[in-house]
C-alpha cells in the first residue's frame, strides 16, 4: 500500500480531505500558553519555580486515513538548550539562540485505531518526583520521556513543561499524532522518543500536530 504523509497543525486547512488528520487540545488553542495545571513546574512568583499540576491536557484527533491500525502520540519540545551547566543560576542567563535539541514529554505507541481521544488527568493526574510506571494502558503502551535522563525514576506517559527559568527563549510544545498501518511497534520497556520515532517512520500514513507555548521565565 502506497503511504502518503501530510502534515497539518490542529486548525490548519491545507490537509487534503481524504486525509485531514487533526488534533485538538481541549483548552489550548493554536499557539496558546499552555495553563501551568499542565506543566511540570510552574512559576512560583519570586523568579523562580515551583511544582506545576502536571496534568495531560485533553487531546482529540480525528480524520485518519482508510487502513489505518493504530496511533503514535508524541510531544517534544525542540527548544531544550543542548547544555544545562547554567540553567536555573543566578546570575546566568540561557540566550534565545543558544544551541538547542528535541525533548520528549510524552511517547505513547500502539494506541488502538478505535480510540480518538485521551481525557485530561488520565495519563498524568498530578506531579510525582519519581515519575510515573512505563508500559501498557487501556489507550497504548507508553515508553519514557527524557525526564528520566536526569531524574531518578522511570518516567513514563506525560510529564509537562518545565523550561529553566532563566530561558530567554519561548519554549513550544508539539503534540503530534501519528496514524500507522501497523497495529503494533514492537517496542517495550523504557523505550524513549527517538526509538519511537526510528520505529514509526517506517509506518506513517498521516500525521498532524497541535502546538502550545510555555516559559517560566518573568
Amino acid at each position: 500500500m502506497k503511504k502518503i504523509l501530510f502534515t497539518c497543525a490542529a486548525s490548519s486547512l491545507l490537509c487534503s480531505p481524504a486525509y485531514a488528520l487533526k488534533v485538538d487540545l481541549g483548552g489550548i488553542g493554536k499557539g496558546d500558553r499552555i495553563p501551568p495545571n499542565f506543566a511540570f513546574c510552574m512559576p512560583d512568583g519570586k523568579g523562580k519555580t515551583k511544582n506545576g499540576g502536571n496534568l495531560n491536557p485533553q487531546i482529540r484527533w480525528s480524520g485518519a486515513p482508510k487502513g489505518t491500525k493504530s496511533f503514535a502520540l508524541l510531544v517534544v519540545d525542540p527548544d531544550v538548550p543542548a547544555s544545562f551547566d547554567d540553567a536555573n543560576k543566578e546570575g546566568k542567563t540561557l540566550p534565545a539562540d543558544m544551541p538547542r535539541q528535541d525533548f520528549y514529554h510524552w511517547v505513547l505507541v500502539d494506541i488502538p485505531a478505535d480510540v480518538t481521544s485521551i481525557k485530561q488527568g488520565q495519563d498524568s493526574s498530578g506531579y510525582k518526583q519519581t515519575g510515573k510506571p512505563v508500559g501498557k494502558t487501556s489507550y497504548g503502551v507508553n515508553g519514557q520521556n527524557d525526564y528520566a535522563s536526569f531524574m531518578k525514576g522511570s518516567f513514563g506517559g506525560y510529564d509537562g513543561p518545565c523550561p529553566p527559568w532563566n530561558d530567554e527563549r519561548l519554549h513550544h510544545y508539539h503534540f503530534r499524532i501519528y496514524a500507522l498501518d501497523t497495529p503494533s511497534l514492537d517496542l517495550s520497556g523504557n523505550f524513549t522518543g527517538k526509538q519511537a520515532m526510528e520505529a514509526i517512520g517506517k509506518h506513517t500514513m498521516a500525521t498532524a500536530e497541535a502546538v502550545g507555548t510555555y516559559s517560566n521565565r518573568p
